[in-house]
This record gives structure tokens, C-alpha cells and sequence, in this order.
């Protein structure tokens, strides 16, 4: 079986969590792009967040009600957040923003009484490595880059809202440790790193066999 079909079958269990009335978070890249047609066919009545303006605009091509989620009007809080992962280890570390999205991916992570990533086995790792990706401040990026080291900027787009996106690129052993180095850093907008513990559930295809693990 195609890592593609497995990325279809883990999407279209983790659209099975959702339950008719929720509030739910939607993140971005290749596995959402499966994940928003099979929560779609499901025909419930839903609201949701999307992380980019990718997502968004596929969401409400596939009916799907999305409202903002910036201000101070929009919900404080989701019911359930489905996104995808570029690795996602045994300890329960995860790594994101291959597409550039992790901050606001991280945004809404934190504002899900659950948060599901969805992967096919090529993402499963024994631990997370590198790249990292960051989010950085253009104001003062020099002086970023001097302090963090091994970092690549990216010949892309910005992100979302503005920041400039790049790649720790340094060897770490400890991923925890680096996250608070990463988050102390006031150039860095945001890391790619997510510690276990935003972390419900990961729903994982191998073959044709969907397991959920629970964290």
C-alpha cells in the first residue's frame, strides 16, 4: 500500500472522532488535504478553524463551515483539533511546519480539549531530529541567525502572518531542551517542536491497518 493511501486511511478514521456540534481546529499540509473530504462526507454539522489560508479555502469549497478565529470574538476555545505531523516519535515528541503553518498549527493545538495527529508510517520516528522548522521576526533577523547558529532560511513564502521561515539545522539530543532554548529566543516567532503533552491522540496507517495510540 502507497504511503498516499495509508495518509487516506488514517484521515478518514481520524474524521470518525468527530461528533456532530463540535468546534473543530484544522490544520494544513498533504494529510489534511485527505482529512477535509471525509469529514465533509460525513455531512455533520460542524464549525471550524483553519491554520492557513490553504485550508480554509479548500474547507468551504467542501461545504464545510469556517469562521475566524482571530479577535477577541472568536471561540477561546475547540473541542477537537486534527492535524498532520512531518515526525512523530515514540516518546511522543512531534515535529511540524513543513508547510510553513506550525505557529498557528500550534495556536490551535493548545485550544483543543483534544488534539488528533493523523500520520502514515513514514512519519513514525524514534525520536525527533533535524530540521527544526522556525518561525523568525524579520526585525532583527541578523542579530536571530548570529544568536541560534545552525539555522537555514528558506527561498519561500512567509508564513500566515508575516515571519519569516527557516530550519534549525543543529544536532540536539534533547528535544525539550531545545525547545526552551528555541522559545527563549525573542527573534523567534515560533518553533516547530510540540512537547507530548499537547498531544491526545496519534491516529497512524501501516498498510491497511489504522491504529490510534493514545497518549
Amino acid at each position: 500500500m502507497t504511503l498516499d493511501a495509508e495518509k487516506r486511511l488514517a484521515a478518514e478514521a481520524a474524521a470518525e472522532l468527530v461528533e456532530d456540534g463540535m468546534l473543530v481546529g484544522l490544520g494544513s499540509g498533504s494529510t489534511v488535504g485527505y482529512l477535509l473530504p471525509a469529514l465533509a462526507y460525513r455531512g455533520l454539522r460542524v464549525r471550524c478553524v483553519a491554520t492557513s489560508p490553504e485550508t480554509e479555502s479548500s474547507a468551504r469549497e467542501l461545504g464545510l463551515a469556517v469562521e475566524s478565529f482571530s479577535g477577541l470574538d472568536a471561540p477561546a476555545r475547540l473541542d477537537v483539533a486534527l492535524d498532520g505531523a512531518d515526525q512523530a516519535a515514540a516518546d511522543g515528541w512531534l515535529v511540524k511546519g513543513g508547510g510553513a503553518a506550525h505557529t498557528r498549527e500550534k495556536v490551535v493545538a493548545a485550544a483543543a480539549d483534544r488534539f488528533v495527529v493523523v500520520v502514515d508510517s513514514s512519519k513514525l520516528v524514534e525520536r525527533v531530529a533535524p530540521p527544526v522548522p522556525l518561525e523568525l521576526s524579520a526585525f532583527g533577523l541578523a542579530s536571530t541567525l548570529r544568536r541560534l547558529g545552525t539555522v537555514s532560511l528558506r527561498d519561500a513564502a512567509r508564513s500566515p502572518d508575516g515571519g519569516m521561515i527557516g530550519d534549525f539545522t543543529g544536532v540536539f539530543d534533547d528535544a525539550l531542551e531545545l525547545a526552551h532554548l528555541l522559545s527563549a529566543d525573542p527573534g523567534v516567532v515560533e518553533h516547530g517542536l510540540f512537547p507530548p503533552e499537547l498531544v491526545s491522540d496519534v491516529v497512524v496507517a501501516r498498510g491497511d491497518v489504522v491504529e490510534i495510540r493514545t497518549l
